[in-house]
């Protein structure tokens, strides 16, 4: 289990009554849970967006002819970057 770590947050009273709702319909079993969880799924899709800004920058050819460097034979050194 992970190690937690209180702190203290504003919250906007409307989005505090969503969370309460979300809680009273036992999709979550505590404010906290809520919030912990919305902040992983945001820290994980800006992982995620990070991560297709960067593979977008990489030439597709350069990368399939790496690829299939490879594939068919050792290479003998990296090449720089």
């Amino acid at each position: 289990m992970a190690v937690t770590t209180k702190i203290a947050i504003s919250v906007d009273k409307k989005v505090l009554q969503r969370i309460d709702k979300l809680v009273d319909q036992n999709l979550f079993p505590s404010r906290s849970r809520a919030i912990q969880i919305a902040l992983e799924e945001k820290l994980s899709k800006i992982d995620k967006s990070r991560l297709a800004v960067e593979s977008s920058k990489l030439n597709k050819s350069e990368e399939q002819s790496l690829a299939e460097e490879s594939f068919f034979g050792e290479i003998t050194e990296w090449p720089e970057y």
